[in-house]
């Protein structure tokens, strides 16, 4: 990457940082350069549609910057919004960390509904291929992220997993044969207890391990919440609470922070290329969160949560900076970006 393409990116991710929103016509206004924002907007419009950014690159550099050492916990989830009649949907895997998660690798899908088989087995073999397959702990999935494949590829592969089903999923019990719903395992428990069955069962064809607890959903009705894990059921329940933390990504990679929604693209590539640099600066903004948080702890509300995330700290923080050309310290600021 020359030096023109670097000062862009800069460019770019401070304008994101400023005004919070991928709309080109308002970032290229935000450019502090001395460029019109006409030509500014140009050279929005030309990186987008024409230079080829590889998204390994990306995803290398946001990996050396992850503020805590491996293994790691991965989350995987999807994203997706309609524009017009067009459908834009994210698989993404990241790794969770202190309430958020860094989305560290994703792939555009321009289809509704649930990823396929194949796609999900793809993003994780690229992760092993960038970064080792040591360097994952365990991986926490929701309900649509089954299936018999599925399962197989992550124990030949020897990767951990607490992965939530269905209740009314077939349980086979190997040393009898018998089957069973998975619900019928756990059907005494309470709201608010937990249990794991204490022998490996055989859910789509794959032996593993069961746990479950009743849990209060959404709609403020009690549900059976069963995960089912390569080892450790013992623990999968507390683990997998972890799993929201990309869905906290997700919202402020959305409403929260940057709007990716407003975007109107709808190119697989130029998705792709957009959703890169926002990944960059989302990174920014969290660990310069975390920063401001070790010196200025976020208040602790009644309920018992933080008034405000990490990321929203550090976003505050550095947009604050931008609209004061505060120079010395933003270029203090700039450190957040060094991987050394």
């Amino acid at each position: 990457m020359n030096l023109a393409r670097i000062k862009f990116f800069g460019l770019f991710i401070s304008a994101l940082c400023k005004v919070q929103t991928v709309c080109f016509e308002k970032l290229a206004c935000s450019f502090e350069c001395d460029a019109r924002a006409e030509s500014s907007l140009r050279r929005i419009q030309r990186f987008i549609s024409e230079f080829s950014l590889d998204t390994d690159l990306v995803a290398r550099f946001i990996f050396a910057l992850l503020p805590h050492d491996p293994p790691y916990r991965l989350a995987l989830d999807r994203t997706n919004w309609k524009l017009g009649d067009r459908n834009i949907n994210i698989l993404t895997l990241g790794i969770v960390y202190k309430g958020l998660a860094f989305p560290l690798l994703f792939h555009v899908m321009p289809k509704f509904g649930n990823s396929a088989m194949q796609e999900r087995i793809d993003l994780m073999n690229r992760f092993i291929r960038l970064f080792g397959a040591d360097k994952i702990e365990c991986l926490l999935a929701d309900r649509e992220f089954v299936g018999d494949k599925w399962l197989e590829y992550l124990n030949s592969s020897g990767i951990e997993y607490h992965i939530r089903i269905r209740e009314n999923f077939w349980v086979e019990i190997p040393r009898n044969g018998k089957r069973v719903k998975a619900w019928w395992l756990f059907n005494n428990l309470k709201v608010n207890q937990r249990a794991f069955y204490r022998r490996i069962a055989r859910v789509n064809g794959e032996l593993c391990y069961l746990s479950a607890s009743r849990v209060i959903n959404k709609e403020n009705a009690p549900e059976l919440q069963i995960i089912v894990s390569f080892k450790k059921p013992d623990e999968a329940q507390t683990v997998y609470k972890e799993r929201w933390q990309i869905e906290s990504a997700f919202k402020a990679l959305k409403t929260s922070g940057f709007n990716i929604e407003d975007t109107h693209l709808t190119d697989v590539e130029r998705v792709s290329k957009l959703m890169s640099l926002v990944l960059i600066a989302y990174v920014w903004a969290y660990k310069a969160g975390i920063y401001l948080d070790s010196l200025r702890p976020i208040k602790i509300k009644k309920h018992g949560r933080k008034a405000k995330s990490l990321f929203k700290y550090g976003l505050n923080y550095i947009a604050n900076l931008l609209f004061s050309s505060d120079i010395s310290s933003f270029n203090q600021c700039c450190k957040f970006l060094s991987c050394t």
